[in-house]
């Protein structure tokens, strides 16, 4: 398998508006509309081009990542950092570790940045081995009801959320 992982560009937004469809259609949790609101995290001040990921294998488009801007805010100010939504992989190509790549990749590249933490709602049995953590371990809690063992952070520097704890406040493209 020859993957290769780079920035999505614009002749990739309609290749990766049908694969984020296809490998949400039949996810646990969605809310079938993952693919729309990459569109709209394009056109929002919390896009960060270096941080839109795709996987290729042999130049066919079979995942993809996103990572935008989020604050959490507490009585001391608010605090940047980083929502990884949405990770797709296409069916035909799961379970073979395309997704962990993403991740890493885009950790990596967040990291060297400069971004300090990030920010995920998604299955507690797939994201702790990339050392995430339930956010609520550093005092940080959803805008919404979700169970805690699904939203998770991780510090891309060490102490970094160490003494944060707030709400995060995700961009308001996520709530369109």
């Amino acid at each position: 398998m020859n993957l290769k992982i780079r920035n999505e560009s614009k002749k990739d937004y309609k290749t990766i508006y049908l694969l984020v469809k296809d490998a949400f259609k039949t996810a646990e949790h969605s809310d079938g509309n993952e693919h729309n609101l990459i569109d709209r995290l394009r056109t929002s001040e919390s896009y960060i081009p270096e941080l839109s990921l795709l996987a290729e294998i042999d130049e066919k488009i079979v995942g993809y990542i996103m990572f935008t801007k989020l604050f959490i805010e507490n009585q001391n100010g608010k605090f940047q950092s980083l929502a990884l939504a949405p990770l797709a992989v296409h069916p035909q190509y799961q379970d073979i570790g395309i997704g962990s790549k993403l991740i890493i990749e885009g950790l990596n590249i967040a990291k060297n940045l400069g971004f300090k933490s990030t920010i995920v709602l998604g299955s507690e049995k797939y994201y702790p081995k990339f050392g995430f953590k339930e956010a609520l371990d550093f005092g940080i809690k959803a805008p919404f009801e979700v169970p805690s063992e699904n939203f998770m952070a991780i510090e891309l520097q060490e102490n970094a959320l160490k003494d944060i704890n707030g709400n995060v406040i995700y961009a308001k493209e996520f709530f369109e």
